[in-house]
């Protein structure tokens, strides 16, 4: 009898132990929100932990490109924290909860709100190089950028010298003559922070600029970065975003025209952006990637930036669903953020494009320059419970025509 009773209990157990281990690994599994906010956290959190005591440019030692081209090397942080902030307010500016991932956020909005003022403080180790070289407009664009990314949450708690401290820093930035580029939309975006903070803005260089970018659309979503087109994904990092961050500023979410620029507005510059967005899901392959070209690929996913505006703003074309999207981008973050190659043992990026491949870097590209990649995490600023993160995932576009899966025929925009 004891043998038998010992036969069945090794029985039993046997019979128990799989579906005891699918349960430890289910738990073990995680979601696609949890999966973007650890990548975003391990991101941020180097930094923001340092600046927020004046660490930054103690800790972080700059890993510069083979052909930098001499500038003051110390661009490199205000590029780090401009780029990351930029991606990083939407998801701050969610309301605290006790889960995990609030305790995080958090946190992270704690440091955050300390490096702003580190960064303006000429008294600060990590006062940043505001003053010195024309670099600097464009990271400025991109802190600007997450002031009105991120308002309420990053703006509004400052105190008052440190608002006074950051008006002037962007003020004196009209000493720079932007290129004949997307550089353009840098000088606009600090003037329209400027004008919804209530200073002083210069109207002239917010509608000059606007006028400029609306002349270079070349038709289908695409835009030319100056007066000669250049296919890379300047379209994703600058062109798009800013053109309709500043419209929506400027002529108060399409309710005013720009004067002589009809088709200068906010509604053709979002139908333009959904278009492009189009493109760059289809651009998402069923593994994951995404083509390598041009300029500046060390900016990872900073690639998918307008699909994730999309997404966070609630402007997704029908033709994009949530599951679908999400799916998408995760596919991407998994592919590139799976390993720990793209991060140097001090937890801050490297150059390359997925691992340390310096020798693809352009002249103008240090670490700081990679937080760019943080600009796909836009739709972290969508609560838990929204669509995005809620709704079953679809295969994206790719994935259904290489799986031999119906999926819709692709059509160019025309206005």
């Amino acid at each position: 009898m004891k043998i038998r009773k010992q036969v069945w209990l090794l029985v039993i157990v046997a019979l128990l132990l799989p579906l005891q281990i699918s349960t430890a690994k289910k738990k073990k599994e995680t979601n696609d929100r949890e999966l973007w906010a650890g990548v975003l956290y391990r991101m941020a959190a180097p930094v923001l932990s340092s600046m927020s005591e004046g660490k930054l440019q103690e800790n972080m030692q700059p890993e510069l490109s083979p052909t930098w081209d001499g500038r003051d090397t110390r661009v490199t942080y205000m590029e780090c924290f401009g780029r990351l902030m930029a991606g990083l307010a939407p998801w701050l500016s969610l309301p605290d909860d006790d889960t995990a991932e609030g305790r995080q956020r958090k946190q992270l909005r704690e440091w955050a709100l300390k490096s702003y003022a580190q960064a303006v403080d000429p008294q600060s180790k990590d006062y940043l190089l505001w003053r010195k070289e024309g670099q600097p407009l464009v990271d400025a664009a991109y802190v600007a950028e997450s002031f009105l990314r991120g308002y309420d949450a990053l703006w509004m708690p400052l105190d008052k010298l440190t608002k006074q401290r950051y008006i002037n820093e962007f003020i004196q930035l009209r000493r720079i003559d932007p290129p004949y580029t997307n550089w353009l939309l840098f000088s606009s975006t600090i003037e329209c922070f400027l004008r919804k903070a209530g200073a002083k803005s210069d109207t002239y260089r917010i509608a000059s600029s606007l006028r400029k970018i609306e002349e270079w659309y070349v038709g289908d979503g695409w835009y030319s970065d100056g007066p000669e087109f250049a296919f890379d994904y300047y379209n994703s990092f600058v062109l798009h975003p800013m053109y309709v961050e500043c419209l929506e500023v400027f002529t108060n979410g399409g309710k005013r025209n720009i004067r002589n620029a009809p088709k200068c507005n906010f509604q053709h510059a979002l139908k333009r952006m959904q278009r492009f967005g189009a493109i760059l899901e289809r651009f998402i392959s069923p593994e994951g990637t995404f083509p390598v070209f041009g300029r500046s690929i060390t900016y990872r996913t900073g690639t998918l930036q307008p699909l994730a505006l999309l997404a966070w703003r609630e402007w997704l074309p029908k033709e994009l669903p949530n599951g679908q999207v999400r799916a998408a981008m995760t596919a991407v973050i998994k592919r590139m953020f799976g390993d720990n190659r793209n991060f140097n043992d001090k937890g801050f990026l490297t150059l390359g494009f997925n691992g340390s491949q310096p020798h693809i870097s352009d002249w103008y590209t240090n670490n700081g320059s990679l937080y760019m990649a943080s600009l796909a995490f836009l739709p972290l600023g969508l609560p838990a419970t929204h669509p995005f993160w809620t709704d079953r995932p679809q295969s994206w576009t790719s994935k259904k025509a290489w799986e031999g899966e119906a999926f819709p025929k692709d059509h160019a925009y025309y206005e």
